[in-house]
């Protein structure tokens, strides 16, 4: 039999708010704008003294700042979702048709390409720079995904799964890019070592997937150690611990399990409800990458996610006269037009021309002034091209948060121009909505 599932009201309202792309992405915004007010006030210096902060066990090369154990700790808890998302559309999602995702697959090819050539172009003068080349190729999924929510009520469906398609692929490029090109020194035994715990993590989520499924407890008395041992192991490698997170993802299995018949009775696994799977009524279970999504999104929207973002985005700007000085650096500039210029220009030339070389099309309620908003939406680069900015140059150096003023502008500049474009197309298709339905304008 099931676990009993969560009564107390309180608790699974607050759990089911925080499951929503609105509210994760207005915390993320809040946790933010906290720290740079903090930042940059007369408190500034309790602000930098709580964010560095050691603490650890340095024998296992785990005696970390608190700012450096949100970026490489709690982010992974976002990227293990990232993994179990694109995991889940690999195996039976919008990823598993060639003809269906390779539009969206080469839209984020286009969006972390231009970008990074931009940026690579506007910095020639400046070689010893160029090292952030890849800070405009990431996409914030949780604030993009936050905006659209709140802007595109009457936006098509196929343009939220073009944007989450493309946010997933653009995500799994850039966490390559940080593996490849941000890792300095590799140390062979923990890598393999943090791989191999991989492989048992997933053999053992896959042999037991529907034990897991149906006691809630199981995943965090076996899963987790295994997890954290992999990412422990992958820190002390030297490649960046969010990879352990993804791979992780990777290992969950998005296959269900068929149920046995004394299971037959329509009772559910403990925090899943009816609607967050499509096989709990039928013969078979619900996968397992499903209900792990589905309990551990709150944490990460709901913790994870703003509190790294409340440790990276604090930024002294040094008042107005350093805020003017940001943006008279060619860093700044470069990173901001790679984003919002190169990003929705690499997006929308690669849409164009993959469509018009190959079979694949746009779905048909789609039109290119929509992708024109997701492609000035993807421009929103905060989460990712924070992390990417923390390992491109020395922390507290100039260039450092001369590259945070440019992200969170950048982003801010792309929010706001998503926003009047989808929004203008978004009262475009209610009024079709209603003329269909023969409402009336006044």
């Amino acid at each position: 039999m099931t676990a009993p599932s969560v009564t107390n009201p309180a608790a699974s309202g607050l759990l089911s708010c925080l499951r929503k792309d609105t509210v994760g992405g207005g915390l993320l915004l809040i946790a933010a704008l906290t720290a740079l007010v903090w930042a940059n006030s007369p408190l500034a210096d309790s602000y930098f003294a709580i964010r560095d902060v050691e603490f650890g066990i340095a024998a296992w090369h785990l005696q970390l700042s608190l700012g450096t154990w949100t970026a490489d700790g709690l982010l992974a808890i976002f990227f293990f979702l990232v993994g179990v998302e694109l995991k889940t559309e690999f195996t039976h999602g919008d990823l598993r048709r060639f003809r269906t995702a390779i539009v969206p697959i080469a839209a984020a090819a286009g969006g972390v390409i231009a970008p990074a050539l931009a940026y690579a172009v506007l910095m020639t003068s400046q070689p010893e720079l160029l090292h952030g080349w890849a800070i405009p190729t990431a996409t914030d999924i949780a604030f993009a995904v936050a905006i659209l929510a709140i802007i595109g009520s009457h936006l098509p469906k196929a343009l939220r799964i073009f944007l989450l398609t493309l946010a997933a692929v653009d995500d799994l490029m850039a966490i390559g890019i940080i593996a490849v090109f941000y890792t300095e020194t590799i140390s062979l035994v923990p890598l393999l070592s943090a791989l191999a715990v991989i492989v048992v993590y997933g053999l053992v989520a896959g042999r037991f997937r529907t034990f897991f499924v149906e006691r809630a407890w199981a995943a965090w008395v076996i899963l987790l150690p295994l997890g954290l041992i992999a990412w422990a192991l992958m820190h002390a490698s030297g490649v960046h611990a969010t990879i352990a997170g993804v791979l992780l993802g990777f290992a969950i299995p998005a296959v269900a399990a068929r149920r046995r018949r004394s299971q037959r009775t329509g009772s559910r696994p403990q925090g899943v409800r009816s609607q967050d799977s499509r096989s709990l009524n039928g013969h078979l279970q619900p996968n397992l990458a499903e209900v792990i999504e589905h309990r551990l999104r709150p944490l990460s929207a709901g913790f994870a996610v703003p509190v790294f973002a409340f440790f990276a985005a604090g930024v002294a700007v040094g008042g107005p006269e350093g805020l003017a000085t940001a943006f008279t650096q060619p860093l700044t500039f470069a990173i901001m037009a790679a984003l919002v210029v190169g990003k929705p220009l690499g997006i929308l030339g690669s849409t164009w021309l993959v469509t018009r070389i190959t079979s694949a099309g746009l779905d048909p309620n789609l039109k290119w002034l929509d992708l024109t908003g997701i492609g000035l939406l993807a421009g929103i680069g905060f989460t990712v091209s924070l992390l990417v900015a923390e390992l491109s140059f020395v922390p507290d150096s100039p260039d450092h948060d001369y590259a945070k003023v440019a992200i969170l502008s950048a982003s801010v500049i792309a929010a706001l121009l998503a926003t009047l474009v989808l929004g203008a197309r978004n009262r475009r298709h209610r009024r079709a909505e209603d003329d269909t339905l023969g409402v009336h304008h006044h």
